[in-house]
């Protein structure tokens, strides 16, 4: 298994680059802690392009390129791997004809957007849009049968990890977009699994007293269960390892975090992530027997990206980049040991 690092700094709640670390001081931090790989937000391009102070009479999509292409030096010189490009939101099952339209063509910008970073992989989290979509499986697929036949056509091809978030309006479940992906049957579409989202959607809830689901726990095992059983490892196109913090009251109106008009879920995913094993921080879930399902039993071999969104990123401290990787490796290094990947991957010859 090799690491990356995801630090969402430059997005807010709102999904939108309102301050935050510039990409150097995050690849500069990534690299100085012996992560391997990155992941870029869409997002922080927008913001690097803004930030270079590219003339605002060039196109949007020339000067993202351009941002494209600067981040995809500085990564090279600190040997980083961009993973990914992430995320592609708001597409599949878009009841507007128009808007579908012009999400197509914004995906022929975000393939051209990959290949300049060097990743063969964008990530696509479920829609979350709270009304203007359907939900009818046979016009979600055809859809997402699109983009991936657009994708493969690519030279050279981009493949597509489908991400159901726990919030999602129509697919919330690692079970759903696994029938998703089956459904679209292409070689480059398959799935980014995240503890967050699963043991999040399955065993936690940041809206109840305690922060949990009635009888969580046989829940979560029979889903992993379903995981290990059902999941084709080559199917499987990375993985992002998160945890959360028990809040200490539900997450209602009233509560210091709370966003109107948005779901819970989603609030507790950007405010209040934590790194895996990062109980002393508040860290609850039960994110190493989701680790261990899909690395131990089912056998994923590949990138394992450690995420995390957190209000306290917004901080104005220059040391907050190089605090966040640390932790990031410290957390990787204590999931590898407590999972025994080392011998794992000695037995296996992996």
């Amino acid at each position: 298994m090799v690491h990356s690092l995801e630090l969402a700094t430059a997005s807010s709640s709102l999904g939108k680059p309102q301050g935050g670390h510039c990409i150097e001081a995050i690849l500069q931090a990534a690299a100085g802690h012996g992560i391997k790989g990155i992941e870029i937000c869409y997002e922080a391009l927008l913001q690097h392009a803004t930030r270079n102070a590219v003339p605002l009479d060039e196109p949007e999509e020339l000067a993202l390129i351009q941002a494209a292409e600067d981040v995809k030096k500085q990564c090279d010189a600190l040997d980083l791997v961009v993973i990914v490009l992430q995320p592609f939101h708001s597409y599949e099952g878009l009841l507007d004809k128009e808007a579908h339209q012009h999400a197509i063509r914004k995906w022929s910008h975000w393939l051209v957007l990959a290949h300049t970073l060097g990743c063969d992989i964008v990530q696509m989290p479920s829609n979350f849009m709270l009304s203007g979509t359907t939900g009818n499986f046979g016009r979600v697929v055809a859809d997402l049968v699109e983009i991936a036949e657009l994708a493969l056509c690519a030279s050279p091809p981009v493949r597509i990890a489908y991400e159901s978030v726990a919030w999602g309006t129509h697919c919330d479940s690692w079970e759903q977009s696994w029938d998703i992906v089956k459904a679209v049957d292409r070689p480059n579409f398959g799935l980014c699994l995240d503890t967050f989202h699963i043991a999040g959607r399955v065993w936690g809830d940041p809206s109840v007293p305690g922060g949990m689901i009635p009888d969580a726990d046989a829940k979560l095992a029979a889903s992993l269960s379903r995981l290990v059983r059902d999941v084709d490892p080559n199917k499987v196109f990375y993985v992002q390892l998160s945890d959360a913090e028990k809040l200490s009251d539900p997450l209602v109106a009233g509560h210091p975090l709370y966003v109107e008009g948005q779901p819970c879920r989603m609030t507790w995913s950007r405010a209040a992530r934590l790194f895996p094993c990062e109980e002393h921080l508040g860290g609850y879930l039960p994110v190493l027997s989701v680790v261990r399902a899909i690395v131990n039993e089912l056998g994923y071999r590949g990138w394992i990206s450690m995420e995390t969104f957190s209000r306290h990123l917004w901080q104005s401290d220059s040391s907050v980049p190089s605090h966040y990787a640390n932790r990031a490796e410290l957390s990787y290094k204590t999931v590898w040991e407590k999972l025994g990947w080392g011998e794992l991957l000695e037995a296996t010859g992996a």
